[in-house]
């Protein structure tokens, strides 16, 4: 889905200063596909053993909590591990300015070349870059590194996939929770239903068709859990 912005010279001055970043688009598709999976997974595992719903609730709200929690830290370690990982390159790059100054020079002026500039207005955008040591750590750290202009935020990233997880994760267990008959064949139907949801909204952000986007995202989940009903299946204990 296309998304527009203006284009008046205030908007396009705020929007530069303060781009967005990646968002929490994915740790909330994340957290929200992983939580359906797992906790559908325990159910369908349980369930096909022959077990009792007591069980299925005890065990999915433990997965709910501990994997989600689980998930949580691991995104919020790795998101900081690429924060102290650009902080560290930063620091490399101005001890090189500082160590190497005509070195760097020519790094700046092929990241430059690269982006089309050549000639006198090269020479210029460089010396104009080498003269602000701000801009030309950025430009190295984009056009070396390949890194954003933006830094992550590990405990954003971390809140946001623990809430999807938690939230995604409870809609299998609600049917056992609340007594309905049937109550397997509705969990079922409900975590399909959230799977394609994810996948809907997902679409929001892509070029694919909300439906295609929502039935691979039903696909993938729906494999997860046959395989795990599959396995339960083979201890039944009924």
């Amino acid at each position: 889905m296309s998304q527009t912005h203006g284009h008046s010279q205030q908007e396009i001055e705020d929007r530069i200063a303060n781009p967005p970043g990646r968002g929490l688009l994915r740790d909330v598709v994340y957290g929200g596909i992983d939580g359906s999976v797992t906790t559908f997974a325990i159910v369908a595992g349980v369930a096909g053993a022959g077990l009792s719903p007591f069980v299925i609730v005890a065990l999915g709200i433990a997965n709910v909590l501990a994997d989600g929690f689980s998930m949580a830290a691991g995104n919020f370690l790795g998101t900081k591990a690429e924060l102290d990982d650009a902080k560290r390159l930063r620091a490399v790059e101005k001890r090189h300015l500082t160590e190497h100054p005509r070195g760097e020079r020519r790094e700046i002026r092929e990241i430059l070349r690269l982006k089309g500039l050549d000639g006198e207005v090269l020479e210029a955008a460089t010396d104009a870059i080498v003269a602000n040591e701000e801009a030309a750590v950025q430009l190295m750290l984009e056009g070396e590194y390949g890194l954003a202009g933006f830094d992550p935020h590990p405990h954003r990233a971390a809140i946001a996939t623990f809430l999807a997880f938690l939230v995604a994760g409870l809609i299998p267990l609600l049917p056992f929770l609340f007594g309905v008959p049937e109550a397997f064949r509705v969990s079922a139907v409900l975590t399909c239903a959230t799977f394609f949801g994810i996948g809907a909204m997902k679409a929001k952000w892509s070029l694919d068709p909300w439906w295609r986007s929502g039935l691979e995202t039903l696909a993938i989940g729906g494999v997860a859990a046959a395989i795990a009903y599959g396995v339960g299946s083979l201890f039944n204990v009924g």
